[in-house]
């Protein structure tokens, strides 16, 4: 292929049908006087770095997952929570298996991923896994036994909820009583295991949207934005309007208002 005899729109969508670009081509098109040309090669070259960084933090995070798929371990389970800190909604798990193939550079601690491509990322995740299961327990339960109690609640019903039974979970921070298999708690486990980064993702995103839903029904405190958390405007919220239903009562920010 004579580079030399294409014009840039020619070579921007010939790179565009490429899954790959071959370095030899890369090469030539680095040779290239024409200054358009050469922003392209510069282009290129940056996204491949930033492919091989992301391919680097997933052999990272995948070390885990090695050591225990050596050890002979085939369903090995993510287990991640989000909102432990909420004043309102549930707190929600998910387990999630993964195929030992499976593959999304950029999978990170759910907090760490922009809006749009962690609701992407959920799609793959739900697409691709194996089995995911998802456990939610309201804010009257939490009330009930407290937030820790709660979590490691939600976590058992995840894992119970998913299709297969785990060979081994890997679980951000916390230890988990009953398990019938082997577990790994990880502290920052969603930022250091592709597994529970994909259970975060999957939790983070469950209970985003459940919060939204919640949005609608009690429109005043604005949990769409917040999703439960105690900003100023939601502490506001409360105290102009009261607690509902889906408030933690034995909370700071709440209970001063029961």
């Amino acid at each position: 292929m004579n580079v030399g005899e294409m014009s840039i729109k020619e070579i921007r969508a010939w790179i565009e049908k490429l899954d790959e670009l071959p370095k030899d081509f890369l090469q030539l098109l680095k040779e290239d006087k024409r200054a358009g040309v050469q922003e392209i090669a510069r282009q290129q070259e940056a996204a491949i770095a930033r492919q091989e960084k992301l391919a680097l933090l997933w052999t990272e995070m995948t070390k885990y997952e090695r050591a225990l798929r050596e050890k002979g371990h085939v369903h090995l389970f993510g287990v991640d929570e989000v909102g432990r800190g909420p004043l309102a909604g549930p707190v929600v798990a998910a387990a999630v298996c993964l195929p030992a193939d499976f593959y999304l550079p950029g999978l990170n601690d759910s907090k760490k991923v922009p809006v749009a491509t962690r609701e992407a990322y959920y799609e793959v995740i739900m697409r691709d896994a194996i089995a995911v299961g998802i456990g939610i327990i309201d804010a009257k339960r939490i009330d009930s036994i407290n937030i820790l109690n709660a979590t490691k609640e939600a976590m058992h019903q995840a894992i119970d909820r998913a299709s297969v039974a785990p060979d081994a979970c890997l679980i951000d921070a916390l230890q988990l009583t009953g398990l019938r298999c082997e577990q790994v708690p990880i502290i920052g486990g969603d930022g250091k295991s592709v597994t529970i980064a994909a259970a975060s993702i999957v939790a983070k995103v469950t209970r985003d949207r459940l919060m939204a839903d919640y949005a609608k029904e009690y429109p005043q405190y604005g949990f769409e934005k917040h999703a439960g958390y105690g900003t100023a405007e939601h502490l506001a919220a409360i105290e102009r309007f009261g607690a509902t239903p889906i408030h933690r009562m034995t909370f700071t920010g709440v209970k001063e208002q029961a």
